[in-house]
């Protein structure tokens, strides 16, 4: 704890970015305090922001790695507008991260980092250490390179180890303005480098140092408190969007009683997601690395077709590959979860970066009458409902079923209550029974229109499958052009009555009102924070955040029917509000939407609901 006493600000929730060089190690430093942030029990939010080059020149702006975390005492929605305290590590880090820094935010830099041609490198003309352009921030120029160095001189280590371990510094200032205990990441280092005795002494020797400098440092006035936030009881722990799809996914074999299969092919932002459950063969996960896209998705069917709880994740250029094997599961009728981690397109577009323009390919990407289940998460936390709901979903009315998540979403971070198993939803798969004597592939239950789950090897279930037609109830190959009418019909309905079994649409806020605010995935927490701002100040306005899109809650209408005006928030060009337009033929449906690679700012919202509220 601090040594010296300094006035302690209490703050309800504090905005925190680690920017420097690829090679900085930002990832690693926000992580780690992030977690520490969860340890005292601060509520958070987090998002990794990496370049989009994979090796981007060093103190390139274009090479800017960054961290960002949002802790409070009370419930976190979003990563944040603007930061409260910048750790910038270098000249092109400051450049590329000054604009998101509060007025009066303390701004902490290494400044050995600035020499004359990393300042121009980065597209400084002068030091901006020196010519008072900082002079609106609380600026702290800590030599970081140098003191790492002297902190490990006696012990011998090589000048190379004391400049990767720089970050660990930054991190000890930081421990000090946040008067953060240090054992707890004492005990990381020593439990992720026990093989490398040397990496860890290197990293506690530094994290100590850059803890005992700040309390040395006359630029840092103060410590700030942020109190632990009122939680309901359970066990926690700090988790990605992708590690909590991994996880829903592992809950619904296990509560199906149906084994889990992954076929997948590597693309950011969802490689995560294979990477972790690749993890649990000890639950019975099987998970397929595949060449290419299609042969993913092909695995992953014919998984399906074998009894499993068959997935296969991806992100937008990965979902075009995949269409017409989506095709193939919905002529079959096999249950199949697709998960697209949404990423900024089209094509390669901009892989590190999040966007919501995936959703005219969800819904229609595909030849033919093609209709599948889409749903969409709208926090990291709640990727693992939404991925447990879309296997439930997927395997109980046997058709395909795509969760649409983002890179906001899958590579970012929140507490997640971890639930009991006892209390997630029961899964009924429908299984066919051996020698049913009634059995025929394509005999439909009456209410769901649902055809059986016929698992190969059982005993008088022998059926044919393929991607041409079926006839109706038998199955066998049909060009009938009344019999492909019936299927066609049949295989929408049967999408269409899942209506039947999802929640009604919720709204935040009055039934009826001046104006109703519509979002969908990944801009919940904004929206939900702007509306929520604006509601407190009296205005006439409420919230529906969409999570079942294909197809819509039963009340969607009636939610829609009860305001004068209605805006529909999306990072995109407008597709959900084109969905809705065409469901529900309005007048009074406006759209507000961004496509920058960016999550929406509290504050850009706000002024947009102002206006729509003060136009007559």
């Amino acid at each position: 704890m601090a040594t010296k006493q300094r006035p302690v600000i209490e703050r309800e929730e504090v905005v925190v970015k680690f920017v420097g060089d690829s090679g900085d190690g930002m990832q690693l430093t926000g992580s780690i305090f992030s977690d520490v942030a969860a340890l005292v029990g601060n509520d958070l939010a987090t998002f990794p922001d990496f370049p989009a080059e994979i090796r981007a020149p060093a103190n390139t702006v274009a090479g800017v790695s960054g961290f960002q975390v949002h802790m409070g005492s009370s419930k976190i929605f979003t990563t944040g507008d603007q930061v409260d305290v910048l750790v910038a590590m270098n000249p092109a880090s400051l450049k590329a991260n000054l604009k998101w820094a509060k007025i009066g935010a303390t701004i902490l830099t290494d400044s050995d980092a600035y020499d004359d041609k990393s300042i121009e490198k980065a597209g400084y003309k002068i030091d901006p250490l020196t010519d008072n352009s900082l002079g609106s921030f609380n600026l702290v120029k800590a030599p970081i390179t140098t003191l790492t160095k002297e902190s490990l001189k006696e012990l011998g280590f090589d000048t190379k180890s004391a400049e990767r371990s720089k970050n660990m510094f930054a991190l000890g200032m930081l421990y000090y303005i946040f008067n953060r205990d240090l054992d707890s990441s004492f005990k990381y280092f020593e439990q992720k480098f026990k093989k490398n005795p040397d990496v860890v002494k290197i990293n506690k020797i530094v994290l100590q140092a850059g803890y005992n400098y700040a309390d040395t440092v006359e630029a840092l006035e103060s410590v700030i408190h942020v109190s632990a936030a009122h939680m309901e009881k359970g066990r926690y722990r700090n988790i990605t969007g992708n590690v909590a799809v991994a996880w829903g996914l592992l809950a619904a074999a296990e509560k199906s009683g149906r084994p889990l299969f992954l076929g997948s092919y590597p693309i950011t932002p969802a490689t995560e997601i294979l990477m972790e459950l690749s993890k649990h063969k000890s639950l019975g996960a099987k998970v397929f690395q595949a060449e290419d896209e299609i042969a993913g998705i092909c695995s992953a069917i014919g998984a399906s077709f074998t009894g499993a709880l068959a997935c296969t994740t991806t992100s937008g250029p990965g979902l075009s590959l995949k269409s017409e094997a989506i095709g193939l599961a919905v002529i079959t009728e096999l249950p199949l979860v697709i998960v697209n981690v949404q990423r900024g397109g089209p094509s390669t577009g901009l892989p590190t970066k999040s966007e919501q323009s995936d959703l005219y390919q969800a819904l229609f990407g595909r030849n033919g009458e093609c209709p599948v289940i889409v749903i969409a998460a709208s926090s990291s936390e709640n990727c693992f409902t939404y991925a447990y709901m879309a296997a439930k979903l997927s395997m109980e009315h046997m058709t395909p079923t795509i969760l649409l998540t983002d890179g906001y979403l899958g590579f970012g971070s929140a507490l997640f209550r971890i639930p009991k198993m006892a209390d997630m939803p029961f899964i009924y798969p429908p299984l066919a029974e051996p020698n049913d004597p009634d059995f025929k592939p394509y005999r439909r239950n009456a209410e769901t229109l649902v055809r059986k789950w016929a698992i190969p090897g059982t005993e008088g279930l022998r059926h044919r499958v393929g991607g041409l037609e079926k006839e109706n109830i038998t199955g066998i190959v049909s060009t009938d052009p009344l019999n492909h009418q019936v299927m066609t019909d049949l295989r929408a309905q049967k999408v269409e009555k899942v209506a039947d079994f999802i929640p009604e649409q919720e709204i935040d806020g009055k039934p009826e009102g001046d104006l109703l605010v519509v979002s969908w995935g990944g801009t919940y927490g904004a929206v939900h924070s702007a509306v929520s701002q604006l509601q407190k100040e009296g205005k006439s306005i409420s919230h529906a955040h969409f999570h079942y899109i294909m197809p819509l809650p039963k009340n969607t209408g009636t939610v829609l029917k009860g305001f004068k005006k209605i805006v529909v928030c999306e990072l995109n060009s407008g597709q959900f509000v084109n969905y809705l337009r065409m469901k529900f033929p309005m007048p009074n449906i406006s759209q507000f939407n961004k496509v920058q690679g960016l999550p929406f700012m509290i504050n850009e919202l706000s002024a947009k609901f102002n206006q729509l509220l003060e136009e007559k």
